[in-house]
């Protein structure tokens, strides 16, 4: 973190979205790609990826001529989900209510798709340095006939803790940082955000439930309403750390769906992840090349002291200080 950056200098996103674009395909009543038009949607809004790469029908590969090249058909649906009509709008911008319909959405989501697929993968990529090619508020849904590799390892790992400790891994993960509160960022009654032992992003936080949960679906109503606001809580304190729409990858983990319903997954504890990109400034990002790619992930700041700047932010988000805008209209 001293060495002089001469490197790349990413351009910090721009403050100037349109809030309606009619060539923008996530709008309201814009075309898409396909030649459907959009509902003029108020709140919520899904629809099948106009560019999928899972599709139910896709066929099954040859046979394999040696046994180092294998295939499989990788069959699913990919689905889109818009969280707010308006291009400009993010979710820490969102109000509470409206950030628990999505929740709400999540959740039907995954009890809907979840009982066919083994897995359903939640997503948000935020913003351009992490790939997003619409600055519209949208996350991804991809539900897949398998379990991807990143389920099946922490499927394994959970599952060999519970045998040996007797007790869910993230269950007492989430006990022992709530205890400890080192790298806690924030919390509520029945959630907790901590930038977790093992991070390697800058600015990586985990997403706890309190409780122990398996899925989304299994939230009880106060547990959307309290994950509401810990997400606004979290969120506005990444916009406020450099005062720019802070890009990260997110998603949800939770126990595998489909015929894993009926299984017992007793050893899986419903999360979510943050990776964020950004290092020392808005302009400066952390890049998995070099020794981290062939040999192993480095930290460019311990995960108590990552912790510390995020808990140590403001929970106004800095938009409404610079505006000026009646908060009760964005919050």
């Amino acid at each position: 973190m001293k060495r002089p950056w001469q490197g790349q200098l990413e351009n910090p996103p721009s403050d100037h979205v349109p809030r309606n674009d009619p060539s923008n395909p996530l709008c309201p009543g814009a075309k898409r790609a396909n030649g459907e038009v959009n509902p003029l949607y108020e709140s919520t809004y899904l629809f099948e990826n106009d560019f999928p790469a899972l599709q139910a029908d896709s066929p099954e590969p040859g046979t394999g001529v040696h046994p180092l090249l294998q295939a499989r058909s990788a069959r699913g649906i990919c689905t889109v989900m818009c969280f707010h009509p308006w291009s400009d709008m993010t979710l820490p911008l969102m109000s509470l209510l409206e950030i628990r319909v999505v929740i709400d959405k999540w959740a039907e989501i995954m009890r809907e798709q979840g009982g066919t697929y083994p897995w359903v993968q939640i997503f948000e990529n935020k913003g351009a340095m992490m790939g997003c090619s619409n600055p519209h508020p949208h996350c991804q849904v991809w539900a897949s006939n398998y379990l991807p590799n990143e389920a099946q390892i922490e499927d394994r790992t959970q599952k060999k803790y519970l045998l040996e400790h007797k007790v869910p891994m993230l269950v007492e993960y989430g006990t022992l940082e709530a205890t400890q509160k080192d790298r806690l960022v924030v919390e509520n009654e029945d959630w907790l955000v901590v930038v977790p032992y093992w991070a390697v992003w800058p600015f990586q936080t985990l997403l706890l439930p309190r409780r122990h949960v398996l899925r989304l679906q299994d939230l009880t109503h106060k547990e959307r309403d309290s994950l509401a606001s810990i997400m606004k809580r979290l969120l506005t304190k990444y916009d406020n750390l450099f005062e720019i729409s802070f890009p990260y990858s997110m998603g949800w983990h939770g126990a595998p769906t489909g015929p894993h319903l009926e299984d017992d997954c007793s050893h899986w504890q419903l999360h979510a992840h943050y990776y964020p990109p950004l290092l020392r400034s808005a302009t400066v990002r952390k890049f998995m090349v070099g020794y981290e790619m062939l040999a192993q992930a480095q930290r460019d700041l311990t995960p108590e002291q990552a912790a510390e700047r995020l808990r140590g932010l403001t929970e106004e988000h800095y938009k409404l200080k610079q505006t000026g805008t009646d908060q009760q209209n964005l919050q």
